[in-house]
């Protein structure tokens, strides 16, 4: 059965409605950044850009590098965009527009996230690099989805959940966790990455514990995640898109790991004397190792 115009939409060009990509502008090989305006520090590295797509805050530049062929794209914040970048990325390359049926042979993209975080650890300090073993989502977007999850992942989401249902009266939350690729993780075994669990949450202010104007339900938040422990594993960090990344490439048959530099320690209140740098640092690493 194909799939509707309401369902898979694309424009007058025929490109994906919300990247506004066609097929041929996908690579093999895509990163991943929040910020539009982080695309060109990354697309810089590359060899060759061949392909500059931009709409509402969806940036995409295409290209080579060493040899490969490789793209970027923004996602903007959170996991509801994540929703709209993995499915969209996943019809280009699995859906054939014209007869808008899936594809007999399906393909399998390679999904790296560069982004930013913070600290839920003392001792994972500002500047410094995650890997995400396993993402904890703290938002609802996989709780739409029949993705399968292991033993483990359910487990830690429950043990989790119960934790905090002892620790705070107010805080309700349903979270779901997904693994990162172990091929991909593997790639990261040096001594310039930490792997650890990520939270992602569905807000940066109250949803991460932090306290200004508006009223929090818990506080102390950032203290309680700071000191769950599961077979000595801690909560390392904290950001908006890897459990939805992670959850989407499960469910889709994609590959995905995600990379964080530590801007801010929540636990001691310190942010990185020099984000940029951290940045770029992390964007360099990062390529190197994957191409």
């Amino acid at each position: 059965m194909a799939y509707s115009d309401s369902e898979l939409i694309l424009n007058t060009e025929g490109a994906i409605y919300h990247l506004n990509l066609l097929p041929e502008h996908v690579a093999p090989i895509i990163f991943t950044v929040g910020d539009p305006e982080r695309v060109g520090e990354v697309s810089k590295h590359f060899d060759k850009i061949e392909v500059k797509r931009q709409h509402r805050e969806f940036v995409t530049h295409t290209g080579t590098l060493r040899g490969q062929r490789v793209m970027v794209i923004s996602t903007g914040i959170g996991t509801d965009n994540i929703d709209i970048v993995l499915t969209e990325l996943d019809a280009l390359v699995n859906i054939d527009f014209a007869t808008r049926q899936p594809k007999k042979e399906l393909t399998a993209l390679t999904i790296v996230r560069l982004g930013t975080s913070g600290s839920l650890q003392a001792s994972l300090d500002v500047d410094s690099f995650v890997v995400s073993e396993k993402a904890v989502g703290f938002d609802n977007l996989m709780h739409f989805y029949d993705a399968p999850q292991t033993s483990d992942e359910l487990n830690l989401a429950d043990q989790l959940a119960d934790y905090l249902e002892a620790k705070s009266e107010d805080l309700i939350l349903m979270p779901y966790v997904f693994s990162v690729d172990k091929k991909l993780c593997q790639l990261f075994d040096n001594e310039q990455f930490k792997k650890g669990i990520t939270v992602t949450s569905c807000g940066f202010y109250a949803p991460q514990g932090r306290v200004l104007r508006g009223g929090n339900v818990e506080p102390k938040l950032v203290q309680l995640l700071s000191q769950f422990k599961i077979k000595n594993a801690a909560l390392t960090n904290m950001e908006m898109e890897t459990a939805g990344i992670y959850g989407l490439s499960r469910l889709l048959g994609h590959r995905a790991v995600s990379i964080s530099v530590i801007l801010a320690n929540r636990l001691d209140g310190r942010f990185s004397a020099n984000p940029h740098a951290s940045i770029q640092k992390l964007i360099k690493t990062v390529l190197e190792i994957v191409v």
